[in-house]
């Protein structure tokens, strides 16, 4: 059996060494930093993580099958405890032997029997697969903005802590959770604070009558989508009430068409005056930033929420360099033997998809060599399967919603493919 080679040791990569161990099949696992835990590290070298960064979803849905996480976390566990589940998780399973810390991967090229994996330090070996776990966070999506700033300007690949900002005057550019998030640490900690936002969003509380959003949602009912955004859209009405009166913008799209914004605190800051909302931004000149709407506000540090491109600078000749990875179910390359893990965008729980994605990869590199007819049938799917996993949802047009997927929709495209293959997926 031949050798897989695995690039990232986060919790992607730790899926993949996973099903690939299960399954009895040879792999060599290389991982740039000196421990497995990946972005969840915050000593990791160019981790976006930060002091208050938690899960968005609960411990409850979000472990990996095989192992839930501990019963003593609370509902959203912080960056500390994920990293510690994950360094259990490896080292329960053995994971953590073997692995090439400190390994730059400098390029992954096609041969023709598989493929070539160029390390940093000059060395290569040849591999007749490869999966890319190295994630997506990691280089920065930095706009243009305009005007000209005569303060700082950082994206917040760069952000730790909220004792940055203390005797600052803070505007913080976006609205994914980690920028929602920041602008709390600023609400609490800077001496003005204000958030742009181009658009208006859903605000999901992370807990709802009691339990996590997502245990609620996932005990609920089963109703067609359109239902669904209407009940829940009316719920959030009632639970958050009009957040324009806050400054908000009215949402643009109905709830959830874009990836969940799970974080209520801010609607609690904006509500207390310690930060401000204001709508995309027009103009710079000096500290002054002008915005759509015509008002302004003094800052002397932007920081940047503006997301990470999609991008795998050394395998970009195979992966592409859209905004998306155009791969089969978020994971199997065109490229044969060529696989992706944590590519995935999704409002379902990722580590589950991890764990199903990571078992199908792991039958189909067995199936190469011992039920071929099975890994060619594959293959033609991969090449011409185009299912649609939005579940009747219209996600906004933007490069992060180029290829999301619904957490429901593609976990039963999964049981279904990997039924059709005689595999089996936790």
């Amino acid at each position: 059996m031949l050798d897989t080679a695995i690039i990232g040791a986060g919790p992607a990569g730790l899926a993949a060494a996973h099903a690939l161990k299960e399954r009895g099949l040879p792999y060599t696992h290389l991982e740039r930093h000196t421990a497995v835990g990946g972005l969840w590290d915050i000593d990791a070298p160019g981790t976006p993580m930060y002091e208050s960064a938690h899960f968005i979803s609960s411990k409850t849905l979000s472990g990996f099958p095989s192992s839930p996480m501990p019963d003593d976390y609370p509902d959203y566990p912080d960056h500390r405890q994920i990293l510690a589940y994950l360094r259990a998780f490896a080292s329960e399973h053995g994971l953590d032997e073997g692995i090439e810390y400190g390994t730059t991967v400098e390029r992954v090229e096609a041969t023709p029997e598989g493929y070539r994996v160029t390390r940093a330090d000059g060395r290569a070996t040849d591999h007749t697969h490869v999966v890319i776990a190295s994630g997506v966070q990691w280089i920065p999506n930095i706009p243009d903005l305009p005007g000209t700033f005569d303060g700082e300007i950082r994206h917040t690949v760069t952000y730790r802590s909220a004792r940055e900002l203390e005797g600052r005057r803070v505007l913080v550019v976006g609205a994914g959770n980690s920028g929602a998030d920041i602008a709390c640490d600023a609400a609490r900690s800077a001496d003005h604070a204000v958030i742009s936002l181009r658009r208006g969003y859903h605000f999901i509380p992370k807990h709802v009558f009691g339990v996590p959003s997502d245990v609620f949602a996932d005990g609920g009912p089963t109703m067609p989508m359109w239902l669904e955004q209407r009940v829940f859209g009316a719920l959030l009405r009632v639970l958050n009430g009009d957040v324009t009166r806050l400054g908000l913008q009215k949402p643009d799209h109905k709830v959830f068409e874009t990836h969940p914004l799970m974080n209520t605190q801010l609607l609690h800051h904006l509500g207390h005056g310690d930060i401000t909302a204001r709508p995309g931004i027009a103009d710079i000149q000096g500290t002054t930033v002008t915005f759509t709407d015509g008002t302004a506000e003094e800052v002397d540090l932007i920081l940047l929420a503006t997301g990470y491109q999609h991008a795998v600078p050394y395998a970009a000749g195979l992966v592409g360099d859209g905004p998306q990875t155009d791969f089969y179910l978020t994971a199997f390359s065109r490229h044969a033997g060529l696989y992706g893990l944590g590519f995935v965008e999704t409002n379902g729980a990722a580590y589950v998809l991890m764990a199903q994605l990571a078992a199908m990869v792991a039958q189909h590199i067995e199936d190469r060599a011992t039920r071929p007819v099975r890994w060619r049938e594959f293959e033609t799917l991969i090449a011409h399967d185009t299912p649609d996993l939005t579940h009747g949802i219209r996600f906004v047009d933007s490069p992060r919603h180029a290829g999301y997927v619904d957490g429901v929709a593609i976990t039963k495209y999964l049981q279904r493919t990997a039924k059709r293959m005689g595999w089996s997926i936790p």
